[in-house]
C-alpha cells in the first residue's frame, strides 16, 4: 500500500452536559459575539486548514447522542467535520477513543485534542503544536506529546503540570489528587494536548479506569507516554486564551476578552475608535482601514464597513454593507439585507431593512425604509415610511435617482417613485409617480372662522362645571 502524506487530525471534545451553565441549551451552543463556543473552535481549525493543505487536515467533533442541535450546527458550519458519539460519559480519554474509531491513522500523523468550551484558542497555538510534532527530530527519544499549559491567576481546581528540574513534563496531577507540594505549582493544565499518532495508539489502551468515578482521564496519557519512551514537551500560552467556559459568569468574561481582542485587532488595522470599550463586534465583522467608530455601537453578524465610513454613536447594525465614505447615525438601525452606498447618509432614528441606498442617497432622520431601493442622491424627508407589509406579504418600494420625498409621507408598497420626482409633505402615495412628476396626496385644508374660539369657550365652561 502506498503511504500517504502525514495528516493532522483535530479532535474537539464537546459531549459534556454543562450543567453549571444552568441552561436548557447545550454549553457549547452558548454564543460569544454571535457564534456558539464550538463555532469559535471550529473557526480556528478552519483557519489552520487555510494555511496548510486542506486534504491533510481532518476534524472530528465528539458529541453525546442526544445533541442533535449541536450536530446540526456542526454539519452546517463545517461540512468536512465528522461527528463521533460518546454514548457513555466515561471521561476524556474515552471520548478520544470514540473519535479514533473512525480515523485511519498513520504513525507519522498528528492528533490534536481541543475542547468545545475554549472559544479563544488561537490558530497560531494549534499550528505551533502541530509543527512541533511534525518536525523531524535528532533526539534519541521520539517527539510524542505536547501539552499546552497556562498560569492562571487563581490556580485552584486546575490540574498541575509536574516537571523535572530541566523542565521536562513528568505527569499531570488533578487538583483533587495533588499533594500539598504539588498544589504549590502554578503551571497548570489547559487540557489541550497533541500526540504523534504512533504515541497515541500506544498510550490510549494503557490508560486505566479511575476507581472513584469509573472514568478514563486523558491526563494519564503523559505517564504512559514516558513509559513508552516518547519525548514530552509543554507549551505555555496566556491563561485567557485557553480558559474554559463552564458558567454564565465564565461566558460573560470570555465575551469581554473576545471583544477586547477584536477591538485591538481593528485599531491595529487603522480603525479609529473614540471609546473602544463601548463598541461590540460580531465574530465576522469586517472593517477596512480609515473607518471611524463613535461610542456605544453594536455590530451583529455579517457587517462590512468600507474605508472612510463613519458610524456615529448609539447605532445598531447587522447584516449590512456600508460603502466608502457613508455616514450612519447617531441612533440608527441597519437590519439584514441593507446596503448603504458611497457617501450616502442614514441619520438619527432611521431604521433601514433589506434596502439598497445608492450613492449619495439620504434619509437623515425619523424614518423607516424597508424592502426598497433608493436611487442615487434621492432624499427621504423626516417621518417618511415605506408601508411594505400588508399583514401577509412584504412588498417593494422603488425610489428613483434624485427623487425628493417630503416629510411625513407614506409610500404604500408596491409602489414606484420616478427619477427626480417630488412627493409633497404628508402625502400617502399608493400609485406610481412618473419621472419628474410632483405628487401630492392629502386632504385639502379647510378653515372655519371663529370656530376655534367657540371650541375654547365650550370646553372651558364644561371644565368649570366638572371642577365645581
Amino acid at each position: 500500500m502506498t503511504k500517504r502524506p502525514p495528516q493532522t487530525h483535530l479532535i474537539i471534545l464537546a459531549a459534556g452536559n454543562g450543567t453549571r451553565m444552568v441552561s436548557k441549551k447545550p454549553k457549547v451552543m452558548h454564543d460569544i459575539a454571535g457564534l456558539p463556543l464550538l463555532g469559535h473552535v471550529l473557526k480556528a481549525t478552519q483557519e489552520l486548514s487555510s494555511v496548510v493543505n486542506k486534504a491533510s487536515v481532518t476534524i472530528t467533533v465528539v458529541l453525546a447522542p442526544a445533541m442533535t442541535d449541536v450536530a446540526g450546527f456542526v454539519n452546517s458550519f463545517e461540512k468536512k467535520a465528522r461527528i463521533a458519539y460518546q454514548k457513555e460519559q466515561l471521561g476524556t480519554a474515552h471520548a478520544v477513543s470514540c473519535a479514533l474509531e473512525g480515523l485511519s491513522l498513520q504513525e507519522d500523523d498528528t492528533v490534536i485534542i481541543l475542547f468545545g468550551d475554549t472559544p479563544l484558542i488561537k490558530t497560531s497555538t494549534i499550528t505551533t503544536v502541530r509543527d512541533f510534532l511534525s518536525a523531524p527530530t535528532q533526539q534519541e527519544t521520539v517527539a510524542g506529546v505536547m501539552v499546552v499549559g497556562m498560569t492562571p491567576p487563581d490556580p485552584n481546581s486546575y490540574g498541575r503540570l509536574v516537571c523535572d528540574q530541566t523542565g521536562k513534563l513528568l505527569k499531570i496531577v488533578e487538583f483533587k489528587h495533588a499533594s500539598d507540594a504539588e498544589k504549590e505549582i502554578t503551571f497548570c493544565n489547559s487540557g489541550i494536548m497533541a500526540f504523534k499518532a504512533s504515541c497515541l495508539q500506544k498510550v490510549i489502551p494503557d490508560i486505566k479506569v479511575q476507581q472513584v468515578n469509573g472514568e478514563y482521564y486523558l491526563t494519564d496519557a503523559i505517564e504512559a507516554a514516558r513509559r513508552h519512551g516518547f519525548d514530552i514537551q509543554t507549551l505555555e500560552v496566556p491563561f485567557e486564551e485557553v480558559e474554559g467556559v463552564n458558567t454564565q459568569r465564565d461566558l460573560a468574561q470570555a465575551e469581554a476578552r473576545y471583544q477586547n481582542r477584536r477591538r485591538l485587532e481593528f485599531l491595529d488595522l487603522g480603525c479609529a475608535m473614540v471609546a473602544p470599550e463601548t463598541v461590540y463586534f460580531s465574530h465576522d465583522t469586517v472593517i477596512e482601514s480609515n473607518v471611524t467608530l463613535e461610542p456605544n455601537l453594536f455590530f451583529g453578524p455579517q457587517v462590512t464597513l468600507k474605508s472612510g465610513s463613519l458610524i456615529k454613536a448609539f447605532s445598531h447594525i447587522e447584516g449590512a454593507l456600508v460603502e466608502e465614505n457613508a455616514t450612519i447615525g447617531p441612533f440608527a438601525r441597519l437590519r439584514p439585507g441593507t446596503t448603504i452606498g458611497q457617501e450616502a447618509r442614514v441619520g438619527n432614528f432611521v431604521e433601514v431593512k433589506n434596502t439598497t441606498f445608492a450613492s449619495g442617497a439620504k434619509a437623515n432622520h425619523l424614518s423607516y425604509v424597508g424592502d426598497a431601493t433608493v436611487g442615487a442622491k434621492a432624499n427621504i424627508g423626516a417621518g417618511t415610511i415605506t408601508c411594505n407589509y400588508d399583514g401577509y406579504f412584504k412588498h417593494k418600494t422603488e425610489i428613483g435617482e434624485g427623487a425628493f420625498i417630503g416629510s411625513n409621507s407614506c409610500l404604500v408598497a408596491p409602489v414606484s417613485i420616478g427619477r427626480n420626482a417630488i412627493i409633497g409633505a404628508a402625502s400617502t402615495i399608493t400609485k406610481t409617480v412618473e419621472d419628474d412628476e410632483l405628487a401630492v396626496a392629502r386632504a385639502p385644508q379647510k378653515a372655519f372662522a371663529n370656530k376655534a374660539k367657540k371650541i375654547h369657550e365650550t370646553k372651558l365652561k364644561l371644565k368649570k362645571q366638572r371642577v365645581a
